[in-house]
């Protein structure tokens, strides 16, 4: 296997241009599982009557486990969740639209039936998709998703004025960036929230992996007005000391 991006390096850029507190992730979709990359290893639990069952909660689940460690999954993985098997395209909407988890959120009215299908999905049903952080990754990932916080994500988005701000399900950015080419950052959900255990401070965003390297160099030429814009106030607020 091998890379078209020194990808080790341009981690260590965003991890140093956004003080993150977590490693980037990359998300790859492939047709089989890579070469050298083990399977995420983790009992099913019983299914639901339904038939809904996987080794994680959701697949969002997979982004934390991902900071410490590279793995491929498949589709049963992801199942016990019907909304993240749907937007990663494990599942059409046909599919989970009897599942018990989809009607739980219909019942609450935490989302409508009407607003379903406008959610965006992964086109083609993958064969795996790879997680692992950013700067082990052994193949060129698709997609490469990051945890922020609010300060954060006030540093990319004045560099990237184009950044989309999504809502709920957390985990349809990774479906904009994968399908629409474009940078979004989520809020979360509170789907998710629970599922993951995500700090209430954090929220996602997820980058096209081939956008990576324009973006950290947007980040850090916007880094000097930044710098100078806090040094100024640091200076000014001594005032009213």
């Amino acid at each position: 296997m091998s890379t078209t991006q020194d990808w080790s390096d341009l981690a260590t850029g965003l991890a140093e241009a956004l003080a993150l507190n977590a490693p980037p992730i990359a998300i790859t979709f492939s047709d089989t599982r890579p070469n050298g990359v083990g399977s995420f290893e983790a009992p099913m639990p019983e299914p639901m009557p339904d038939g809904r069952t996987g080794r994680v909660p959701a697949g969002c689940v997979f982004w934390m486990k991902a900071a410490d460690a590279t793995f491929s999954t498949v589709a049963e993985d992801h199942g016990n969740c019907s909304f993240g098997s749907m937007t990663h395209g494990f599942k059409t909407l046909d599919e989970v639209t009897g599942n018990s988890d989809v009607a739980a959120l219909l019942e609450t009215g935490w989302v409508t039936m009407d607003a379903v299908p406008q959610i965006p999905v992964v086109s083609e049903r993958p064969g795996a998709v790879t997680y692992g952080p950013l700067a082990e990754t052994p193949v060129d990932p698709d997609v490469v998703l990051l945890r922020l916080n609010a300060k954060q994500l006030m540093v990319l988005s004045d560099a990237l004025p184009a950044l989309r701000i999504e809502g709920k399900p957390q985990c349809h950015i990774v479906a904009i960036a994968k399908e629409q080419g474009e940078i979004a950052a989520s809020v979360g959900c509170a789907l998710s929230r629970v599922r993951t255990g995500m700090s209430a401070n954090e929220m996602t965003c997820a980058i096209p992996a081939p956008q990576l390297a324009d973006v950290l160099g947007r980040i850090q030429r916007n880094s000097v007005a930044d710098t100078a814009v806090a040094r100024y106030a640091a200076e000014d607020v001594k005032r009213f000391a």
